[in-house]
């Protein structure tokens, strides 16, 4: 049994903890800049941090042996400084998207990971571990609500229902169990429910819902369709896409007819 500190209490952090709290033995402490009784309410432990101050880190991070972050950013940056120097084992950077190699050089949807990695990559020669978990196109961004009905993706600013692809509605999966005591971590896992095409994904949706879709209207702000593009780009251009994997939970068709089958 060992003690693991998720940084952050998005639905994506709760995720994780729910399923660590349920299929593990294992510890584990939520760190957040701020009180969260929601969460001591479940009987879960909350350190409030202040990601400026490095002393504050690294007590919250005695005895931790391996941090999940899902924050971004410069807070990133200082947890993994502190998490170095207290010599903790094994590091999880908040990378839940696409493979690594397939990203471009210069990505204008990066919020720091570049620099996240880079510092873990140096952290590495000195003995601590990391990985990358590359979970493709999550599921839940087309789920009824979309992302943001499980507190997840908020940061994208395209984590409403319909942001992504397509309105399923006019059309969760699970964060698998992985084994955090292994002897030793490749620097990616790679974890999907199923390798399609743009032209499948719509398929599988129409076949479920049982119509047809329509052409929707971009969005008129000019930034805002910038950011859709970019993003649509890079869908198409297979940063969610990888041949090799580690973890197979569940098929796309599986999962979309379970979440719709009560959605009005």
């Amino acid at each position: 049994m060992i003690k693991i500190a998720i940084a952050g209490t998005s639905g994506l952090a709760q995720y994780i903890a729910y399923y660590i709290s349920t299929l593990t033995s294992h510890q584990f402490i939520f760190l957040s800049r701020n009180d969260n009784p929601g969460l001591t309410a479940k009987g879960w432990q909350v350190i409030k941090v202040d990601y400026g101050d490095n002393n504050d880190l690294q007590y919250a991070l005695t005895g931790i042996d391996t941090v999940i972050s899902t924050i971004s950013g410069q807070p990133e940056i200082a947890l993994i400084d502190a998490a170095a120097q207290l010599h903790v084992r094994r590091f999880v950077p908040s990378e839940f998207e696409g493979s690594q190699s397939t990203r471009p050089a210069a990505d204008i949807l990066d919020r720091g990971n570049r620099r996240s990695l880079a510092r873990l990559q140096g952290y590495a020669k000195y003995g601590m571990e990391y990985a990358v978990f590359a979970c493709g196109i999550f599921y839940e961004r087309f789920a009824p609500g979309g992302m943001a009905s499980f507190q997840i993706g908020k940061s994208t600013r395209i984590d409403a229902e319909g942001d992504y692809l397509m309105n399923i509605r006019t059309m969760t999966t699970e964060i698998p169990y992985f084994n955090v005591m292994g002897d030793s971590w490749p620097t990616e896992f790679r974890v999907y429910g199923e390798r399609m095409a743009l032209s499948d994904v719509v398929n599988v949706v129409e076949n479920v819902r049982g119509v047809q879709f329509e052409k929707l209207s971009l969005p008129t702000n000019p930034l805002k369709l910038l950011w859709h593009m970019r993003k649509l780009l890079a869908t198409s251009w297979s940063n969610g896409a990888f041949t090799t994997f580690n973890v197979n939970p569940q098929k796309f068709r599986d999962w979309l007819h379970a979440a719709w089958s009560l959605a009005s």
